[in-house]
């Protein structure tokens, strides 16, 4: 049922969070038990927000010809089975944030907050992607804060910079629903502004997101290795939206799924390449 291949989405960054604050704030790298800890929140987090999304939207899974063979609406198992793991996930999430630090513990609200509510956001708002942005982008905020126990600027523009690249790839995403979304009255960017605006505005959002990303190289001690990482995501993003094109969306999975996880997984790498060696 749970995704794992997502968790390239957010894992990175989370790491990329804990590397880069407590190399800024500690002047080292986070310990051993502190790489447990986020790992485990964050297995925690994404299990118990994908367990309640499919959960939430079990009934618009049902409807719709490309999520039908889900596991709850394919009857693979019950909404109850999925309940008790969403549970046992946030039983993982809380106690890791406990075993890291109080402000990780006094932040547990807003990220369940924002874990349960963007599964609802397509229900009304076609802003649902930039809100999913948001829950995705805790995951780096996560990481600074269970590494250090603090919070600066830097982290809200690392926090901006995921966000607004999960939103825009998670736009490119949803115009496979563009057909369903419009007859069921279901929210999106695409829904609302057709194919082609929807494509744009997933641009801008990778604009934006490159040009925070590029901004961290001013605001924080990382140089020219990471510099390298952030050129190599943004030429990963124009090649991104390069493949695909109103015309044409057949390649939609490369442009979602290969071409996100490598910017993810290399940007983290040219992130503590740089923290390590320079």
């Amino acid at each position: 049922m749970i995704k794992f291949e997502h968790t390239l989405f957010a894992l990175p960054f989370a790491f990329f969070g804990a590397v880069l604050g407590s190399a800024i704030i500690q002047g080292s790298l986070p310990s051993i038990s502190q790489w447990i800890w986020i790992t485990l929140a964050m297995v925690g987090a994404r299990s118990a927000a994908m367990g309640l999304n499919r959960v939430i939207d079990a009934k618009i899974d049902a409807r719709n010809p490309r999520t039908e063979s889900r596991a709850i609406p394919a009857g693979l198992i019950s909404k109850l089975e999925v309940m008790i793991f969403i549970i046992i996930s946030f039983i993982i999430l809380f106690v890791s944030a406990f075993q890291l630090n109080m402000l990780a513990v006094y932040l547990l609200p807003i990220a369940v907050f924002f874990l349960v509510i963007y599964s609802y956001t397509k229900r009304f708002t076609w802003a649902c992607h930039i809100i999913l942005g948001f829950t995705i982008a805790i995951a780096p905020l996560g990481g600074w804060v269970g590494a250090t126990g603090t919070l600066t600027l830097a982290a809200f523009i690392l926090f901006i910079a995921v966000s607004m690249w999960t939103a825009g790839f998670d736009v490119i995403y949803a115009t496979q629903d563009l057909d369903y979304d419009k007859e069921y009255k279901v929210y999106s960017i695409p829904s609302r502004f057709g194919l082609v605006k929807a494509l744009r505005i997933a641009k801008g959002l990778h604009i934006i997101s490159f040009l925070a990303f590029l901004s961290l190289y001013f605001f924080t001690p990382l140089s020219w290795l990471y510099l390298i990482g952030v050129l190599i995501a943004g030429a990963i993003m124009v090649y991104e939206h390069s493949i695909i094109s109103a015309k044409d969306m057949s390649r939609l999975n490369v442009a979602f799924f290969t071409m996100n996880g490598i910017l993810s997984v290399q940007l983290f790498l040219f992130a503590i390449g740089d923290v390590l060696f320079l």
